[in-house]
Parts: structure tokens; C-alpha cells; sequence
């Protein structure tokens, strides 16, 4: 079964529990997933989907952040929970431990050495982590692994 087809068979799910949230969500879902499919004139692939649901549920964890900053709660919640049932689509996420390895490992691949190969390493590692972590994430912990790399090549170089 297609990532797709389990998003249309929860959405028949949902509407026959009566389950409102999750069957609007599923639904905006589906129409994510059509939009792209009826842009790219073709069916997406497992993962083409999951990136459409990655993209779906950063712009929740945009909106809880506005929301909250702009004192609605309420707002905010109804977010998460959209978050919550989007997330259930998605490959398991990496923890903070499995990404520093990750990054550790293509910092090596890559060879950098410094924060201006950032971009070279974030090239390298975002296909091994798009859908399974959030971008912003991974990119702190490439920043703070080649600072400190940086920092140790500069204090053994200076002393």
C-alpha cells in the first residue's frame, strides 16, 4: 500500500468515526499531495509524498510559533494536533545523537573544516534526513560541529 492510498483509506476512516480534525487534515493533505501531482503532471512517489507532508507540517510548527507569539493558545493546540496526525505519515524521526553521527560522518565524507563548508555539508546530508528531521535542526548541529572543528584546527595551529 502507497503512502497515498493509507492517506485515502485513514481519510474514509476518519469520516466514518466522525473524527472532524483528523478528517479535515487528511484531506488537506490529499489536496497538498494533488497540487503537486497535478503541477508535476504525474503521481508522486512514497517519498515525494513524505516531503509534501514534511512541508505540511513545518508550516503548522511556522503557525504554533506565530500563534503563540501572538497570544492565541487556543490556535496554536488545534495546530499541534494537526501536527500530531501529519507526524503519524512520516518516518520515525532522528534523534539529536543519531543526527550529530550523521553529521560527524559526512563532515568527514565532505572533507570541511570550516563553517564556510556549511552549505557543502547540508548538500550532502539533507537527502539523508529530509522527512526524518527538521532542516533547521540539522543545520545548528552541522554549524556547532564545524565551529568547534574550527575552533579545535585553530587552537592546535595557534599553540
Amino acid at each position: 500500500m502507497t503512502l497515498r492510498d493509507r492517506l485515502r483509506a485513514e481519510m474514509t476512516d476518519a469520516i466514518r468515526a466522525q473524527d472532524a480534525l483528523r478528517r479535515d487534515v487528511l484531506r488537506m493533505a490529499e489536496a497538498a499531495v494533488y497540487g503537486v501531482e497535478k503541477r508535476e503532471h504525474r503521481q508522486l512517489s512514497d517519498d515525494e509524498v513524505v516531503a509534501v507532508l514534511s512541508r505540511e507540517v513545518k508550516s503548522r510548527r511556522e503557525s504554533v510559533e506565530a500563534f503563540r507569539a501572538g497570544g492565541r493558545e487556543d490556535l496554536a493546540a488545534k495546530e499541534e494536533a494537526e501536527i500530531a496526525i501529519l507526524t503519524g505519515f512520516l518516518p520515525a524521526q532522528l534523534t539529536d545523537d543519531e543526527i550529530r553521527a550523521m553529521v560527524d560522518e559526512t563532515i568527514a565524507q565532505t572533507g570541511a573544516a570550516s563553517v564556510r563548508d556549511l552549505g557543502r555539508v547540508m548538500g550532502a546530508i539533507s537527502p539523508r534526513t529530509r522527512g526524518r528531521a527538521d532542516g533547521r535542526r540539522v543545520s545548528e548541529l552541522v554549524a556547532q560541529a564545524l565551529a568547534a572543528r574550527e575552533l579545535a584546527a585553530h587552537d592546535s595551529g595557534g599553540a
